[in-house]
């Protein structure tokens, strides 16, 4: 636990350093707009555009010690009845002693939105939490609001582009197996997969997330052995005791400088 708290002390730090550059107006460092996408059979495909200014970064869903993670809250929108947001191939960062995963200088997040009513146009409006960094990172909130028609658009270049740059699968990446030890901890569990998947440029790095986003993930203590990757977490829970993990649930997503790959499950 004191780990833990050291490192919630430095992310203070960090927000609390963002109180000058907060003077600076946040419309010259994010603007956020929606690219209306197409409709396809069974739902909508859009995309919210993230633009920064030069040297800036934003997060991915899972940041890592110094991020903050973006959400949204879509109860504002008119015939929509689910959201699936896909995230494009983030990058690691690191600063001031610790590590954070996001996109630098903007990114397109595509989503498929599912409406109520096929026949009729979507809504769209939605109320954006996220976090942007240079040096110092400041947490920001724009709503975006935008009306997609039942009928129309034509699919979008940049849209699928994003699309594609996702990470690989496991079965695409080649990996042959994976597999995850738990052991108790004080206040958690140790968790170590040991993942045989081949080589991805070096540079590799993991990340670990759980359905239950309150439980702590520390970053990866990582080790590569011809074609087995090794990557050992600590997961804190609020309550700081030994818990049950479900392992058929953990997400490890693998990072590397020829790519990413996305596994599902932790046998």
């Amino acid at each position: 636990m004191i780990r833990l708290a050291l490192r919630l002390l430095r992310i203070a730090a960090l927000c609390l350093a963002a109180l000058p550059a907060a003077a600076q107006s946040l419309d010259t460092v994010a603007a956020l707009d929606i690219l209306p996408g197409w409709r396809d059979e069974g739902g909508h495909v859009a995309a919210l555009r993230i633009q920064l200014a030069p040297g800036w970064k934003t997060y991915w869903r899972a940041p890592g010690d110094a991020g903050i993670p973006p959400t949204f809250d879509w109860r504002g929108s008119e015939n929509l009845k689910s959201v699936e947001v896909h995230w494009p191939t983030p990058e690691v960062f690191h600063q001031n002693g610790m590590t954070s995963v996001g996109y630098r200088d903007g990114v397109i997040l595509p989503f498929r939105l599912v409406p109520r009513d096929p026949s009729r146009p979507i809504r769209l409006r939605a109320k954006v939490d996220m976090g942007v960094c240079e040096d110092v990172c400041i947490p920001l909130t724009r709503e975006i609001v935008a009306d997609l028609p039942a009928g129309g658009g034509r699919p979008d270049a940049r849209i699928r582009a994003a699309l594609a740059d996702r990470p690989l699968s496991a079965a695409e990446a080649g990996v042959a197996s994976v597999r995850c030890e738990v052991a108790p901890l004080r206040d958690g569990v140790a968790l170590t997969a040991e993942v045989a998947v081949p080589p991805m440029g070096g540079g590799e790095f993991a990340v670990f997330e759980l359905p239950d986003r309150r439980v702590w993930v520390s970053e990866a203590d990582m080790e590569r052995r011809g074609g087995t990757l090794t990557a050992r977490v600590e997961l804190i829970p609020p309550r700081g005791a030994a818990f049950a993990l479900d392992r058929s649930a953990v997400r490890l997503t693998l990072l590397g400088r020829r790519g990413a790959v996305d596994i599902r499950g932790c046998g």
